[in-house]
């Protein structure tokens, strides 16, 4: 993959990328009918595709906010058509990179040394590159270390980005503009965090030594808060394996129930321990071994979660709640899928929307044990989206329903199902209700 020179960091650059990936994207439609006229039968798989690779090599150049988006929509198998999921996917751990010089420009702007000057090896290829930065291979003093770099402009584009990605979003996910404006404010406020690196070490840090203590199979890095800055981390470089290569390697059962029943407790102990969570759950931040262990990298997206919201959110999946429907619809209105003022009609059509939806993503916690590798499961999951996705109801609302805090937990409990799913994982849940009084 070519190397970067240099990435467009103002805002009339980065403005003119989008408008001429718009240009582009329009170009897609009219050669898509123009054909679709010869040929009234034409599927938008074609379009999907050109579509799909224009955006994303805009997103990559820009790298940022914007790529973050687009990576966080691919997560969601049944967020976008698949032809968009499978490009943006890329974004996870296979961007273009930088180039070196503007790699050592970085270095001399936070150190005031070169990369040469602060390791005994560096190299100035990288080993991968997603949304927001770069990681490069390194030694010292006899260790293997992973350096990430951040690109720069990344943290000053963040909020102007998102405004001119939030026409995108809405286009291609098909949302309302009010749920994507409350949205999009969780989403800058987790992505301003993830851009400070200082910040990113200290949580690292933490939810690692509290982790390695409780859960067996984990492997953290060490973080080397003398070599990082703002914009640079140095840590242990971990070997292992991501997800698509772990699985050719043809794991046994045995192993692969392993890995996610450690994913499954690294989880929960987060949510119902620490409350707060590694909320970036794609599989490029998980390195697994041959005998089952994990390696946790990337703390930049952590979730802090409101002991008022863990409370309330967790009651509408304990099955036993689900029976009350008083109590769950208080929880509705507390946690905003319901308002006051909403007609008669709208509060029924959204309570049963509602009921059914928490019943289905919550069916891994009401039972001893669960077999991700149940595809009927999945695939009703799928169908209900698309059902929702197709109701008017639901498209024409001028209210966002859902708290914002729920957004950061349902992607990381939807990137954890997925991984367990491909992992095909016979695990243990704890029915974790049971000792709860929620």
């Amino acid at each position: 993959m070519k190397d970067q020179s240099r990435i467009p960091t103002n805002k009339v650059e980065r403005a003119t990328k989008f408008v001429a990936t718009g240009v582009k994207i329009g170009g897609n439609y009219i050669k898509h009918y123009a054909k679709k006229a010869m040929n009234p039968d034409l599927s938008r798989e074609e379009l999907h595709k050109d579509n799909a690779a224009d955006i994303y090599e805009s997103l990559s150049e820009l790298k940022g906010s914007a790529l973050k988006v687009a990576q966080m929509m691919s997560m969601d198998k049944n967020l976008l058509p698949r032809a968009y999921s499978d490009k943006f996917q890329m974004s996870q751990y296979s961007a273009p990179p930088l180039s070196g010089p503007l790699v050592v420009k970085t270095f001399q702007e936070y150190f005031g040394k070169s990369p040469a000057e602060l390791y005994d090896t560096f190299n100035l290829k990288a080993s991968n590159a997603a949304s927001i930065g770069q990681v490069h291979e390194a030694t010292l003093k006899g260790k293997k270390l992973a350096v990430k770099i951040q690109y720069p402009g990344v943290a000053n584009s963040i909020s102007a980005d998102l405004k001119m990605v939030k026409p995108v979003a809405v286009r291609l996910v098909g949302l309302n503009e009010a749920d994507i404006n409350r949205y999009m404010e969780e989403v800058e406020t987790k992505l301003l965090e993830e851009t400070d690196y200082e910040l990113e070490v200290r949580r690292g840090t933490e939810i690692s030594e509290a982790c390695s203590q409780a859960i067996e199979g984990l492997i953290f890095p060490k973080y080397y808060p003398e070599l990082s800055s703002k914009r640079i981390i140095t840590m242990d470089w971990l070997d292992g394996m991501h997800l698509k290569e772990f699985l050719a390697t043809n794991p046994t059962q045995e192993i692969r129930n392993r890995v996610g029943q450690t994913l499954w407790d690294f989880y929960e102990y987060q949510i119902h321990t620490l409350r707060q969570l590694h909320a970036d759950p794609h599989p490029g931040n998980f390195l697994i071994r041959p005998d089952g262990t994990v390696g946790i990298i990337d703390f930049g997206c952590v979730k802090e979660i409101p002991e008022w919201f863990y409370h309330k959110h967790f009651a509408l999946l304990n099955p036993r709640n689900l029976e009350d429907k008083d109590k769950i619809l208080q929880l509705f209105y507390d946690l905003q899928f319901l308002y006051p003022n909403d007609e008669p009609r709208e509060k029924a059509l959204f309570f049963d929307i509602f009921v059914e939806m928490c019943n289905l993503l919550g069916r891994p916690f009401h039972t001893d044990t669960f077999d991700f590798a149940d595809d009927e499961y999945f695939n009703s999951i799928y169908e209900y989206g698309e059902n929702l996705s197709r109701m008017k109801e639901i498209k024409e609302q001028k209210v966002a329903r859902g708290s914002k805090d729920a957004l950061y937990i349902n992607r990381t409990y939807f990137g954890l199902y997925s991984m367990l799913n491909e992992l095909r994982a016979n695990i243990t849940t704890h029915s974790v209700f049971k000792t709860m009084t929620i």
